[in-house]
């Protein structure tokens, strides 16, 4: 084997009306952390799933171990010992854990499978990895940040050379992050590489040994991440400078009250209990917490989707209680939600489809769609977000994932909401997206509309709120306006019940 465990010289690939790698390259050697950044649609993640075997290059050639490999499936890739976790999760939700780690080579015993060796080896995997999980729970009952450590134990399984992690830390608490950067230095130790993508600069520069950047299909350059800053790593990413990772705010806040929570409370015992606060119209309330504080169940509930016990809600001084999301769509309200690949796409359809559908009664006269109609409300929705797509009738399930998360703001912005609800409205979507869409949540505030936001990035929390609510342990533990808000308070707040 020469310096580099994986070269992927002059990688081509193209879908219909898009060339998504343009003459990409790639050198990772054995033991390093090697980052790929680039903004979304840069085509980090098609680059990958080449690799993976998931698609095949139009043009270009990968070398393994000093080795040409023609990688023609993801079974191929394991075999040859390249393993991939993927930004969106798909667990079978209705099985074990431990099957879904083993899948398709579950141990046998004689011709059967045996659950036994299957949970010793899975308890031994998890106890390598320091991870408190019980092999035998269904994965549809784990939250989004522990499945996330699963898929890292099912990637570590294989025994790979090479293990590509995309966006791993999208849904892991600061602790779990320190986690997996322990398991990541004790797979380098073992001179495995790593190939690892995120949008987290601050990550990037503490884990990475080298960083790859790609910008629109291309490459740019790769530099040892010892030389980098995040304002450089930004320059070459997009291209230009971004000074300011926040727009600058040019309207005043309303003082208007268009909701008004009181002493709500779920009608689950394990959930969130007697939260009050209120939201004005032209502003932005964040709500900031660590993971199990109960912010998405809360805001659900406010969208009809969980059942409430007891509490008041009143919009424009009316009294509300949303039956269900009809109710709340009737009463202006819009929640994008956590989870856009389980609860937000709907894959199989258009980009077109998918922008449309919450509001698609506007564009039905006499029980006939006008798609002409249909076409003009969701190019013109996707333009003022600058989705990046060939055309509005390409699948969703072929963006990256920050533009799938722009079409459903768009999505969004169809139904003329007055209260706007943004659950983790950036996540895994890179600065300059996500500029873009401050700049949109700016905007909106400006034309009257409130805007409630849960983010458990704290640069953004404080960066884009004009008051932060913060909840702990199902409560709200205090709300902080825009000039007193800051990390050492929001992060007493969110611990507040736990002593």
């Amino acid at each position: 084997m020469g310096e580099y465990i994986l070269e992927m010289n002059g990688i081509c690939k193209y879908f219909p009306g898009v060339k998504a790698l343009d003459n990409v390259s790639l050198k990772v050697r054995p033991g390093t952390v090697h980052a790929l950044m680039g903004e979304n649609g840069a085509g980090k993640s098609t680059l990958m799933k080449c690799l993976f075997g998931i698609y095949q290059e139009n043009a270009g050639e990968i070398i393994l171990d000093g080795q040409q490999q023609n990688i023609t499936s993801s079974k191929m890739a394991l075999d040859l010992g390249v393993s991939m976790i993927h930004q969106e999760l798909h667990p079978i939700r209705y099985r074990p854990v431990m099957e879904n780690i083993w899948l398709g080579r579950f141990p046998k015993k004689g011709i059967a499978v045996s659950h036994k060796q299957m949970y010793e080896k899975t308890r031994k995997l998890f106890q390598q990895l320091d991870l408190n999980i019980d092999p035998a729970v269904l994965a549809g009952t784990l939250s989004a940040s522990t499945l996330q450590l699963v898929e890292i134990a099912k990637a570590v399984s294989y025994d790979s050379k090479i293990i590509i992690m995309d966006e791993p830390t999208s849904s892991l608490t600061e602790d779990e992050v320190g986690r997996l950067f322990k398991i990541i230095n004790q797979l380098r130790s073992e001179g495995r590489a790593i190939i690892y993508i995120s949008h987290k600069m601050e990550e990037i520069l503490k884990i990475s040994d080298e960083v790859t950047i790609m910008r629109d299909g291309t490459y740019v350059g790769t530099w040892p991440s010892a030389e980098l800053t995040t304002d450089l790593i930004i320059k070459r990413m997009v291209g230009r400078d971004l000074t300011n990772r926040f727009p600058v705010k040019n309207y005043e806040t309303g003082t208007e009250t268009i909701l008004e929570v009181s002493h709500l409370t779920s009608a689950n015992p394990r959930s969130f209990k007697d939260v009050s606060f209120t939201l004005h119209r032209g502003e932005i309330l964040g709500i900031g917490g660590l993971v199990g504080a109960q912010r998405t169940e809360l805001v659900e509930s406010i969208f009809g989707l969980r059942s409430i016990a007891s509490g008041e809600m009143q919009i424009d001084g009316k009294p509300y209680h949303a039956k269900n999301v009809a109710d709340a769509k009737n009463h202006k309200i819009a929640l994008l939600t956590e989870e856009r690949r389980a609860t937000g796409i709907f894959g199989c359809l258009s980009i077109l489809d998918n922008t449309v559908i919450a509001a698609q009664k506007q564009y039905a006269h006499g029980g006939v769609l006008n798609d002409k109609a249909r076409m003009d409300a969701a190019t013109d929705s996707n333009a003022r977000l600058r989705t990046k797509t060939p055309s509005m009738n390409e699948l969703i399930q072929n963006l990256s994932g920050g533009n799938q998360q722009k079409v459903l703001l768009a999505r969004w912005l169809l139904t003329e909401p007055d209260i706007l609800i943004l659950d983790e409205p950036t996540r895994g979507i890179d600065v300059g997206a996500k500029y873009e869409i401050y700049t949109i949540m700016q905007s909106l505030a400006a034309q009257g509309k409130g805007i409630i936001m849960i983010s458990s990035e704290m640069p953004e929390l404080l960066g884009m709120s004009d008051r932060v609510m913060v909840m702990c342990a199902g409560r709200e533990s205090g709300i902080l306006n825009k000039e007193d808000a800051d990390q050492v308070k929001v992060m007493e707040l969110a611990t507040q019940f736990m002593n």
